[in-house]
């Protein structure tokens, strides 16, 4: 079996399983707990250790279990012990896996059998009594699979085997359904047509999943990539769950779903209807759900979460009857809707508008009618389709996983009443617009295919700096993240709360980022000016907050790729990891300072406490403080731009 995208991990399936002979928790038979301290500092990886803590047994079992994961029983290490070790241990006892005075086997030395206390002092005791175990953890930062990290995950019917790194336990490429006809994908020809495939990375392996206590169970954050439909993957390192799990205490998937033609193609025939997609996700839903609970997850807490494209299929799972009831909360990040390009993600073609969309200019350019179109669709080179100028990339009204032309936020329709954490970059629209070849507002307003009345409105006043052309790009980019992203995502929120559809609504404008290299447009408006003092970029200047600029800080993969540009650049990541964790966790993204006080994140306590709390969006907050800006220091404040919504044609009650 291979896949594309995902060259590291490894999937056993049972006739093969011998030929590995991973140990697994059976094998050692104990749950297994991967402790971490992570301050995502990429330079300080080399001064943290990490820690297996298996469940009690006797010393001379505990230092077999350890050897059977290829480790020995945790080294004595004062400094360590004294420190981390304490904090890790400390962690356990604020959770009520184990008592203050708890005792854990440590490596010990001739003449006794030692056992450290959750305060890192080490003392002998006999070798018979039955602690839980310490075992080192000798697999590095960002580690390889090899025979000495290995480990296999009995799953129900599947036998699954994956392996640890410094951060997390990780399985990559599980198959979650039977490989599909045709599956290739945009931009990558050596990819296969068995790309169904989703990602896990977990602290907590139990030892048995029929008889595990949902309160060891960890909740779950299920990511679905963006890519407009047409593009991307669960496999994209930027979206890597390792430092989220570590830092945050959580399971993260990712997904792989089909995509452009062969994963929203709609005809008139009666059985070919779209959103196969979308069907995607919601069969890798129902397989987390089926399955997540022996890689340590609670099927109970899910959050499924999604930028761009996914932003919008979490938008479409919120009224889907498929997926209704099958997760808790909801994290739409950067929800495309409005005029132009956004339009069709928010608002659904029917299947007969899709084929006059998409259809019938797919067929033209291949040579095909409608008379034999689906046998001549599948008949056509499968990589050569995904590529093809004209694709199909709209979610329709099928009758089935979409009933609605749009998520009915009026309340005429069953909306999943879950909790949710929505917003957008304050720039967002600026990566769908191009660059101004002009200085005269009106065309190039026109240009971009965005409303000239706002070129004499005092509303849209644009800047007078001295490059005229950015001037007038400041205006666009202005307009086209207002009528494509700000003004219905505001809305959102504001309907969803008069119609009571939400438990909960959390709202952000995100006002700090970093650009991935993969999707930089109109280079370098995006990017913090670099001077001399900041050879990176200089975040504290303005610079546009464009889209999927908020990744590298929910992750916290920003140093695997990127330098940090200032000193505030690892702190902020360190902020946005605890509250998208803390939401998933408690559904409430304001972190609990006993939680990261006892973690050991006491430079993220002190930036708590040093900044408001952030408030739901309420009937009593709606007219004052809904929106929460999202920058080191980030403070509650009034939705964005209500006027300019307003005289757009975008008004906060635009959903009724």
């Amino acid at each position: 079996m291979r896949f594309f995208t995902l060259g590291l991990g490894l999937l056993v399936l049972l006739p093969f399983l011998k030929v590995l002979a991973a140990p697994s928790t059976s094998s050692i038979n104990s749950d297994i707990t991967l402790l971490y301290y992570n301050d995502l500092d990429i330079n300080t990886v080399s001064q943290h250790k990490g820690v297996l803590l298996l469940t009690p047994r006797s010393q001379p079992d505990a230092d077999s279990s350890c050897a059977g994961l290829s480790e020995t029983l945790l080294p004595v290490n004062e400094t360590f012990f004294t420190t981390e070790l304490a904090t890790l241990l400390q962690y356990q006892v604020y959770e009520g896996a184990y008592s203050e005075s708890q005792l854990y086997w440590v490596e010990s030395n001739a003449a006794a059998c030692n056992a450290v206390d959750s305060l890192g002092y080490v003392g002998q005791i006999s070798c018979e009594i039955e602690l839980p175990t310490l075992c080192s953890q000798s697999s590095a930062f960002d580690a390889s699979a090899d025979s000495a990290n290995l480990l296999t995950v009995y799953a129900n019917d599947l036998i699954v085997t994956g392996y640890r790194d410094q951060l997390s336990f990780r399985f990559e490429g599980i198959p979650y359904v039977d490989p599909p006809v045709q599956c290739v994908q945009a931009g990558a020809p050596d990819s296969s047509e068995d790309c169904l495939f989703l990602n896990i990375w977990t602290p907590y392996i139990p030892l048995d999943a029929a008889t595990v206590s949902e309160e060891n169970l960890k909740p779950v954050m299920f990511y679905i990539h963006g890519g407009a439909f047409t593009s991307g993957t669960g496999a994209d390192p930027s979206l890597a769950g390792g430092n989220m799990v570590s830092r945050g205490d959580i399971v993260v998937v990712t997904i792989n779903y089909r995509l452009s033609t062969l994963g929203f193609l709609a005809l008139e025939d009666g059985k070919t209807n779209g959103n196969f997609g979308l069907a995607d996700q919601i069969a890798a839903l129902d397989w987390v759900r089926e399955y997540i609970t022996a890689f340590g997850g609670d099927p109970n807490r899910i959050t499924i979460c999604g930028g761009s494209a996914g932003a919008a299929s979490v938008r479409a799972l919120l009224g889907s009857p498929e997926a209704i009831g099958k997760y808790a909360a909801a994290i739409p990040m950067s929800n495309l809707a409005g005029s132009d390009y956004a339009t069709t993600y928010s608002l659904y073609y029917t299947i007969p508008e899709e084929v006059q969309a998409a259809v019938y200019p797919i067929l033209e350019e291949i040579g095909c009618n409608i008379t034999n179109a689906l046998a001549c669709l599948t008949a056509y080179d499968a990589y050569d389709l995904v590529n093809l100028v004209n694709v199909a990339r709209f979610i329709v009204v099928d009758g089935t996983i979409i009933t609605h032309d749009e998520l009915p936020l009026n309340g005429s329709a069953p909306v999943a009443n879950v909790h949710t954490l929505m917003g957008y970059m304050r720039d967002d629209g600026a990566a769908f617009i191009g660059y101004p070849t002009t200085t005269n507002i009106t065309q190039a307003l026109i240009d971009q295919y965005l409303p000239t009345t706002v070129a004499n409105s005092s509303l849209f006043v644009p800047p007078t700096g001295p490059n005229a052309t950015l001037d007038v790009f400041n205006l666009t980019a202005r307009v086209a993240t207002d009528i494509e992203f700000r003004c219905l995502d505001q809305a959102t929120a504001y309907s969803a709360l008069k119609h009571d559809l939400f438990e909960s609504i959390w709202f952000y404008q995100f006002n700090r980022s970093y650009q991935t290299p993969g999707f930089s447009p109109n280079y370098p408006v995006c990017d913090a000016p670099i001077t001399a003092e900041y050879p990176y970029g200089d975040p504290s200047m303005e610079y546009f907050k464009c889209h999927s600029g908020e990744l590298y800080f929910v992750f916290a993969n920003l140093a695997s790729s990127l330098p940090y540009r200032d000193d505030e650049d690892l702190p902020f990541s360190q902020q946005m990891v605890d509250v998208w964790t803390a939401f998933v966790r408690t559904y409430n993204p304001n972190p609990d300072p006993a939680y990261l006080l006892v973690r050991g994140y006491t430079s993220q306590l002190e930036a708590l406490t040093s900044q408001d709390e952030w408030l739901p969006v309420t009937n009593e907050t709606l007219t004052t403080t809904p929106l929460r800006t999202l920058q080191y220091q980030s403070f509650m404040t009034a939705f964005a731009e209500q006027e300019q919504c307003e005289f757009v044609g975008y008004p906060l009650d635009y959903f009724g």
